[in-house]
């Protein structure tokens, strides 16, 4: 009997009916340069600042760019991109319509993860901790620092709602647009505004060689004022 005719027989995948591509090959070497505790600021705001300078300096696109993490109530998680727009020592700032998916998980469930991924200079940042809404002089304060078309986008955008069609959404960015004609102040939308993420953790992680890479990782005191540093295993 052949092989075709036997029903029991197995067939080997058709190889040239998938992407030669092999993500387990792929491997990157990481630098000899390394992260140690001395090397540390006092608090994990200012050695963000040192290596957002570094990630700015180095010529990375959109060093801002940050991968926000939620969850809703029952804890299925979801993840998406956003842009870092302030930090100091009370915590990181993005903005968005308060009606989307992270703005609906974080009203049920503040907790919330930050990972800014520097691969281009072997480097990347975890923040792991609350969000909480920015006041609304503070939202308009940069909501007026925005291009103008931004400003109209954020009202035309019904955020992770669903659309009938692209031209629906861009029928309503040009109602706002005739509205608000360039050199107008738009007000910023009541829907729409900042999330202060204030953090619990915040981990630097730096590629060393054979995979043995530095991860130092701050811990805010069980009393709320000041922060220990621990190292991770890679």
């Amino acid at each position: 009997m052949s092989q075709a005719e036997d029903p029991h027989a197995t067939t080997p995948p058709d190889q040239t009916s998938h992407s030669v591509l092999d993500p387990a090959g792929m491997r990157a070497h990481y630098r000899a340069q390394g992260l140690s505790e001395e090397d540390l600021a006092p608090d994990p705001f200012a050695q963000f600042e040192r290596w957002f300078a570094d990630a700015s300096e180095s010529g990375l696109h959109e060093p801002n760019a940050m991968v926000v993490s939620t969850a809703d109530a029952e804890g299925r998680p979801s993840s998406r991109t956003a842009l870092l727009k302030h930090v100091d020592e009370r915590g990181f700032v993005f903005y968005t319509n308060y009606g989307s998916r992270k703005g609906t998980q974080l009203a049920a469930n503040p907790h919330i993860a930050l990972l800014f991924p520097w691969h281009g200079i072997a480097r990347q940042v975890s923040v792991e901790g609350t969000a909480e809404r920015t006041g609304r002089d503070e939202t308009a304060a940069y909501f007026r620092t925005r291009p103008h078309g931004s400003q109209l986008g954020a009202w035309a955008s019904e955020q992770s709602s669903a659309l009938a069609s692209r031209s629906e959404l861009d029928g309503m960015y040009a109602e706002l647009a005739e509205r608000y004609p360039e050199g107008e102040d738009v007000p910023a939308p009541p829907q729409w505004g900042g999330f202060r993420v204030r953090p619990e953790s915040v981990e630097f992680w730096q590629g060393r060689e054979n995979r043995l890479h530095d991860r130092l990782r701050y811990v805010r005191a069980e009393s709320g004022e000041g922060w220990g540093v621990q190292r991770l295993c890679p």
